[in-house]
C-alpha cells in the first residue's frame, strides 16, 4: 500500500533500523514512566479524552473489543470499566509497555477479561470479522504504513462494527497553536529529560503528531481503505480529535 508522508517520521534519525523496530525500542525505554509522563505533561487531559471516546461507544454495546497499540493498557482498562464487555484484547509491539500494563490489570483483578498480546498491529493475527469495536488511542501515528494498519483494523472488525481512534491534532486558533507547538516541541522534551526520560522520544512524538494527517485528511484515508461514514470530533481547542467510522 502507498505510504503517507508521516510514515517516514522516525524516532532516531541516525539509526538504520526500520520505523517499527525504532518505535518498539523507544517505548521499551520509556515504559516505566510512560503513564506518569502522560498525566504530568497533559495535566490529565488525556484521561478525559479517552473517557469521551469510550462513552461514545456505549450505544453499540460491544462484547469483543480490540485495542490497537494498547501500550500500558489505559484505554483497555477504561473501556472494560465503562462498557463491561465480555473480552478486550490489546496488541502492542513493545514488550515492556505490555509488562507495565499486565501489572496494572492484575492489580485491578481484570486479568481474565483483558488479554494483552505482543504483536504487530499492521499484521494482526486474528480472523476476519472478529471484533465489535476496534480502537486505538495515540497509536496509529506510529504505524510504519498507516493505510496498511487501518486496513488491518477494518479486516478484523465485524460488518457493522465500530472504529474509534484518538489522535493529536493541531489547535485551530493560531495563538493557541503557537503556544501548543512551543510547549510540545521545547518544554515537554526538557521536562522528560528532567525525569530521566529519552528526550528524543518525546521530540519524535511531537514530530509524528505534527506530520499526521488530521481531520478531513484522515477521514478521507479512512474512506480510501473501505470504512464508511467516517467522522471526527475535535476536543480542547483542537489539540486532539476522536475519529469514528463503521465497517
Amino acid at each position: 500500500m502507498p505510504s503517507q508522508p508521516h510514515d517516514h517520521i522516525i524516532p532516531f534519525e541516525e539509526s538504520a533500523k526500520s520505523k517499527k523496530e525504532q518505535v518498539a525500542e523507544m517505548f521499551d525505554k520509556i515504559a516505566g514512566k510512560y503513564d506518569f509522563m502522560n498525566r504530568f505533561l497533559s495535566a490529565r487531559t488525556d484521561v478525559s479524552w479517552r473517557r469521551k471516546a469510550i462513552k461514545a461507544l456505549k450505544q453499540y454495546r460491544p462484547q469483543h473489543i480490540l485495542d490497537i497499540a494498547t501500550g500500558t493498557g489505559d484505554m483497555a482498562i477504561m473501556a472494560m470499566q465503562m462498557l463491561q464487555p465480555k473480552k478486550i484484547t490489546g496488541v502492542d509491539i513493545s514488550a515492556q509497555m505490555l509488562e507495565e500494563g499486565r501489572r496494572k490489570i492484575e492489580k485491578l483483578g481484570l486479568s481474565s477479561q483483558i488479554d494483552l498480546q505482543l504483536g504487530d498491529s499492521e499484521n494482526l493475527q486474528f480472523a476476519d470479522d472478529s471484533f465489535d469495536v476496534v480502537m486505538a488511542a495515540f497509536g496509529v501515528r506510529n504505524f510504519e504504513n498507516l493505510e496498511k494498519g487501518l486496513s488491518e483494523m477494518r479486516r478484523v472488525l465485524k460488518p457493522g462494527g465500530r472504529l474509534c481512534i484518538i489522535e493529536f491534532s493541531r489547535p485551530k486558533p493560531a495563538f493557541i497553536n503557537s503556544l501548543y507547538q512551543f510547549y510540545m516541541g521545547n518544554i515537554a522534551p526538557q521536562i522528560a529529560k528532567l525525569f530521566h526520560q529519552d528526550k528524543k522520544a518525546y521530540q519524535y512524538l511531537n514530530r509524528s503528531a505534527n506530520a499526521f494527517p488530521e481531520r478531513k485528511d484522515f477521514t478521507a484515508i479512512l474512506s480510501q481503505v473501505g470504512f464508511v461514514q467516517p467522522d471526527y470530533r475535535a476536543l480542547t481547542f483542537g489539540m486532539c480529535c476522536i475519529y469514528s467510522a463503521t465497517k
